[in-house]
């Protein structure tokens, strides 16, 4: 990435604010508000005394009245823009992203442009995925090329791109913050529950190759956390932030970690990765072997900007694990295990 995310509210001409913001409630529209990110982002702002509106494709919410509920696809400007009419807010925190269809930078900057131009804080939701590859990241490293084959490393780097020009050309008072997987409490992707349904079952899980890929993990609260507290510091306008645990674990280091949450001992048996793939396994969906997702070229970030800029604390990974195991032992269904793939490995072992 340029040195846009250097470039501070200071040094922009505006049509946007960027003053610092009371501690009065703001209004509060938040795209994608009923998943993971986006539930736990309104029922903060709720405590906090926001006035919040959701925008998304259903017909209603889990908060009641309390919330108002705008239903547009996102990925059709014509459909915000309608949904909005009238309408005035302060900030916006974009958290959608259509796995589908993918999300792209002209999208966003629809919607962008379909808020108005007196913003506070636009507040997008990117990924460590936007820097392609890699270890380590900070904030100011180069962002994946336009042409990446990934489509989702693609489209969340080419919409910061365009975000950042448009804090530099008209003073959007954007922030942007790129987590690596994000854990905690309600989950809705099949990850840290993987391992736990298996560990309570007392299966054993499959170890890919060695297990040293590295992984990442932010917190969900963490990362709401400093959602919140961009909205009202100055310092975040016009500012990229990396967030997540400082130390990055092993694929062997998560499983024990996981293990310790659940006070079960570990059974893991090592598969090398070469025939995981040639027996069909897929890290993306079913056959699953090692959680949604979690079997991938590691791609890391340094996360000292976030604590110093916002004074973040981080939570310890022990900790955080151990309360979405709470959730986890109230939440989980007790459903029958789909485990025909891995008994077919195991049995090869």
């Amino acid at each position: 990435m340029s040195n846009s995310s250097r470039i501070s509210a200071s040094n922009t001409t505006t049509k946007h604010e960027t003053k610092r913001e009371s501690l009065t409630p703001q209004r509060v529209l938040v795209i994608g508000g009923t998943s993971f990110i986006g539930k736990r982002l309104v029922t903060e702002l709720l405590k906090d005394g926001h006035s919040v509106a959701i925008l998304h494709r259903g017909s209603s919410h889990p908060f009641g009245k309390r919330v108002d509920n705008l239903i547009a696809d996102r990925c059709e400007p014509e459909q915000v823009r309608s949904a909005i009419e009238g309408r005035r807010f302060d900030v916006i925190f974009d958290n959608a992203y259509d796995w589908t269809r993918g999300t792209t930078a002209p999208q966003v900057e629809g919607c962008v442009k379909a808020v108005g131009e007196r913003l506070i804080r636009y507040v997008f939701m990117s990924s460590v995925a936007a820097y392609g590859d890699g270890l380590n990241h900070y904030e100011d490293d180069p962002l994946a090329p336009d042409d990446h084959p990934n489509p989702y490393v693609r489209n969340k780097a080419i919409t910061e791109r365009m975000l950042f020009r448009m804090h530099q050309r008209t003073g959007l008072p954007v922030v942007t913050f790129r987590p690596p997987f994000i854990y905690g409490p309600e989950n809705p992707f099949y990850r840290e529950q993987f391992f736990w349904d298996r560990m309570r079952a007392g299966r054993p899980v499959i170890l890919p190759g060695d297990g040293g890929r590295l992984m990442q993990f932010a917190y969900i609260k963490d990362l709401v956390t400093a959602m919140i507290r961009s909205m009202s510091d100055p310092g975040a306008v016009g500012q990229s932030f990396n967030i997540g645990n400082e130390r990055p674990v092993t694929q062997l280091e998560l499983i024990n970690a996981l293990a310790r949450a659940a006070g079960k001992p570990p059974q893991i048996v090592r598969v090398p990765r070469e025939r995981i793939i040639e027996a069909g396994g897929n890290p993306m969906g079913e056959p699953m072997y090692f959680g949604y997702y979690f079997d991938v070229p590691p791609i890391t970030e340094a996360v000292g900007k976030v604590k110093r800029v916002l004074k973040l604390h981080l939570t310890p990974f022990d900790e955080g694990l151990a309360e979405t195991y709470k959730t986890y032992l109230k939440t989980q269904k007790n459903e029958p295990l789909n485990t025909g793939f891995e008994d077919k490995l195991l049995s090869s072992s």
